[in-house]
This record gives structure tokens, sequence and C-alpha cells, in this order.
């Protein structure tokens, strides 16, 4: 009977600690999946205005940033988690909804698909070497030619 007893403590233990463990792996995903961050070149800062100009930006239905000079558009590849995460939390939108609006502009010959990098260390250099250039990354770094898009 002791046993038994011992034994149903250490599993009321246990599930308690798996009941912390799942919040504490629910809680990290939650930050990560905010985490993402709008980022554009030094020479567009404040051109941006709100998520739906975030959103014609990436679905390529604005081409012109306000100074009228065109937009460079970089993202990751579609398998990317971060793009992932980026096109459902900031664009409101799957990321094959993105990927065939793109498909259709190419394929009616109407526009190019933004240009993908490989790697976020490859999405900031290209930020930072390219004017009138907006992509994104995982989260915010310390770097004073990188300039965020908060939306509002």
């Amino acid at each position: 009977m002791t046993l038994h007893c011992i034994n149903k403590g250490m599993f009321k233990q246990r599930a308690s600690i798996n009941r912390l463990l799942l919040c504490i792996v629910l809680l990290l995903n939650a930050q990560a999946l905010e985490a993402t961050e709008v980022i554009v070149s030094a020479n567009v800062i404040g051109q941006l205005k709100d998520i739906h100009e975030l959103r014609a930006i990436f679905s390529l239905r604005s081409l012109y940033w306000s100074n009228g000079e065109r937009i460079r558009v970089f993202v990751l590849p579609d398998d990317n988690l971060v793009h992932k995460e980026f096109v459902k939390e900031k664009l409101d939108m799957f990321p094959h909804q993105l990927r065939r609006t793109w498909n259709r502009m190419t394929y009616t010959g109407t526009g190019q698909p933004p240009v993908t990098v490989d790697s976020i260390a490859d999405m900031l250099e290209k930020i930072k070497q390219t004017d009138n250039a907006i992509g994104y990354i995982d989260r915010r770094i310390e770097d004073e030619s990188i300039h965020y898009f908060d939306a509002q």
C-alpha cells in the first residue's frame, strides 16, 4: 500500500512538471510568433504608414514609395519558419496565398516576385546595401543602419 501511494505521488508531481514545461514552451512560442520585425533601408524611414500599406507592398500592389522611388522587396524562402510567421502575423495571410499572388503576377507578366535571400544575415546585408528596400528578420538587433517599422 505504501509503495502504491509513493507511485501515485510521483505521478502527480511528474504531471505538474509536465504542465509547467508545456506552459513554458507555449509562452516561448507565443513570443517567437510576435518576434518578426519589419526592416527598411535608411532612405525610406517614415514612408511606411500602416499595416495595410505593408500588406500592399509585400503582395506587390504598391510598387513605389511615397517619394516616387521603386520599392525593393526582400523575402526569405517560402519554407523558412520566420517567413511563415511574418506572413501570418504581420500580413494576416497564409504563405501559400502570398506565393499565389506573386505567381499570378509573374505568369501574367504584370510583375516580378520579390528577391529571395537565403538567410537572416543575407536579409540584413541586402537591406543595409540597397536603397528603398524592405524586408523582415526574426528579432530586433542593435545596428544603427537597420530601421524598424512599428505597426500602427
